[in-house]
């Protein structure tokens, strides 16, 4: 049969493969079911646990960056060329920094309808201070922006750092952020999807629960099954502090990480809710999914 592999010219088998990968991946769109991306079997839930889960589903904002996906995916060129800045620059820096640069790799975690609901609050709620940790090039705080007087965020990434000071954002040390000295608190704290990616994840809730106003909220993201890994430069490796995350299937996985993360931190549930971490994909795949258990916690 032939194939891409009797193309000798390297551009002309890249463009060949990108067709026939094409036509699978829309193949693979149309099989997708969306709504198992918010599914939850509520009874594998701890008893505490079941009354808080609140389902939400697949939306049109969710929609509008899959489609702004897809379509960056089709531009082949620009994809070739990230591949092979990619490998290159993978020697030596982390694919977070690679992502700033090339500025590709927007995260999606909820919409803002999403966020209303998991807050409880209307579109013209309005507090003090938002502290968006681990922000990355900003696309998810632009979610949450609009109700906050000042937004203030951490990133540890120089390209991903420059983007969010781009969209007027007040950048704050990574290491030196929480300064409960200062006087200072925040009516909301998200850390998204930050917990399984930092060293001190334990020390990290700490500094949260003596940073919350007295009314505020965190609203915190964890990939489940819980993997947790740093990057370090160009490496990847295990944490400083550790979580104990137990259990087979999200459910489950969800409840030990309430059990056994948050509530010996100082941190009570209100709400949460399975939705998918989207991630812009590349010249293979369109877009990346991930399973997030979003949490609305307030200090105990």
């Amino acid at each position: 049969m032939w194939s891409g592999n009797h193309i000798r010219n390297p551009l002309a088998r890249s463009l060949y493969m990108q067709a026939v990968r094409q036509a699978e991946i829309e193949e693979e769109l149309r099989d997708t079911r969306y709504e198992e991306w918010y599914s939850c079997d509520v009874s594998l839930l701890s008893e505490a646990l079941q009354p808080k889960f609140l389902p939400l589903h697949f939306d049109t904002e969710t929609e509008e960056f899959l489609q702004g996906s897809r379509e960056k995916s089709d531009w082949v060129f620009t994809q070739i060329f990230h591949s092979v800045v990619s490998t290159l620059l993978s020697m030596f820096v982390s694919v977070t920094s690679i992502n700033g640069w090339l500025g590709r790799g927007s995260m999606f975690v909820f919409s803002q309808q999403h966020f209303h609901k998991l807050m409880r609050v209307s579109h013209s709620w309005q507090a003090q201070r938002l502290l968006d940790l681990g922000a990355g090039d900003g696309n998810v705080t632009r979610i949450m922006e609009g109700h906050f007087q000042q937004v203030f965020v951490t990133e540890q990434s120089p390209p991903m750092q420059e983007r969010l000071q781009e969209r007027g954002y007040r950048l704050l040390d990574i290491d030196t952020w929480p300064t409960p000295q200062s006087g200072i608190t925040y009516d909301l704290i998200s850390c998204l999807n930050l917990l399984d990616r930092c060293d001190k994840p334990r020390t990290v809730l700490e500094n949260i629960r003596g940073s919350l106003s007295p009314d505020g909220h965190l609203i915190l993201a964890v990939v489940l099954p819980f993997r947790p890994v740093v990057e370090s430069g160009s490496k990847l490796v295990d944490p400083t502090e550790q979580l104990l995350v137990e259990g087979k299937g999200w459910e489950r996985q969800a409840s030990s990480f309430v059990e056994q993360v948050l509530t010996p931190s100082g941190f009570e549930v209100e709400t949460f809710s399975r939705l998918p971490y989207l991630c812009e994909g590349d010249l293979y795949h369109p877009y990346y999914v991930l399973d997030d258990a979003v949490f609305v916690l307030r200090a105990t």
